[in-house]
């Protein structure tokens, strides 16, 4: 049976670290895409040609569950169906559910039932908060992906995770951060979420971890800088990271030509990050 952390190293061997974010906003969609569709057939219908122009250059796809969510049951239908279409036409490529799930334990179970049972997707994002009891039910998918948030990309992260605490006076995100490497990983199916935005972080991070995958959001749009975050990101393999840009690649054009305009910044982005981490 492939593992979500099977499927990533098989891609990590073939040099392929970029990961699409199929942010799929409905609002932002090509007007030609939304013509004479409804909301569930056009998101599926930009989703596809996405995935079709990209798969050979990516690591995983990541929607965010949020742009389907807003659309009621139409986006649940359109994120479900484009979940199966990439199992279906790209079998190898996992499939990340960005959805920053976490509760207590009764309540995490119908999370888990509904992102890997329902949907079938390989990872899930989570929040490290209620703490490892809690996201037991999350953990114990030995198969499946858990990917927690440590240090995420935005500018008020540090708010809370930048909190020096316990003993060493550490950063909560490095606290959380060895957490997971040495305490939740026994199945060997947690990663970490780290911003590009933050490399000096990122270094810290994949010291304490060793070659756990990193999810690393915060390329393009949100001004990451491709080479120090390779630098600080990459394991000692030169592989372990899960490079995301979403609006930079699936909006880099809206018009008739979104799909090519969407592989040669997927393009652009793998040779830049080949670059840095030979």
């Amino acid at each position: 049976m492939n593992t979500f952390r099977s499927m990533l190293e098989h891609r990590w061997q073939h040099g392929k670290f970029v990961c699409v974010g199929l942010d799929s906003d409905y609002d932002q969609l090509p007007t030609n895409v939304k013509q004479e569709r409804s909301v569930e057939e056009a998101m599926v219908f930009f989703n596809e040609r996405i995935i079709d122009a990209t798969a050979d250059l990516v690591c995983a796809f990541k929607p965010n569950a949020a742009f389907y969510e807003a659309q009621g049951d139409a986006g649940f239908r359109a994120l479900t169906r484009t979940v199966q279409y990439i199992h279906e036409s790209y079998p190898g490529i996992p499939v990340i559910l960005d959805a920053k799930r976490a509760d207590i334990g009764s309540t995490n179970q119908g999370y888990v039932q509904a992102a890997f049972d329902l949907m079938g997707v390989d990872a899930i994002t989570v929040h490290p908060y209620p703490g490892k009891e809690a996201l037991e039910p999350f953990l114990a998918r030995k198969e499946k992906g858990i990917i927690v948030l440590a240090k995420t990309s935005n500018p008020g992260s540090g708010e809370f995770q930048d909190l020096r605490v316990g003993e060493e006076r550490e950063p909560l995100y490095m606290v959380v951060a060895r957490h997971v490497a040495k305490e939740w990983n026994a199945n060997g199916n947690c990663g970490i979420v780290v911003g590009a935005t933050y490399p000096e972080e990122l270094r810290r991070v994949r010291e304490v971890v060793g070659d756990m995958p990193i999810l690393i959001p915060g390329l393009g749009a949100q001004g990451g800088e491709i080479a120090a975050t390779v630098q600080a990101g990459k394991d000692s393999r030169g592989w372990g990271m899960i490079l995301n840009s979403a609006r930079g690649i699936i909006f880099a054009s809206k018009g008739n030509d979104f799909a090519g305009a969407a592989r040669k910044a997927t393009e652009a982005l793998h040779s830049e990050i080949r670059r840095h981490s030979l």
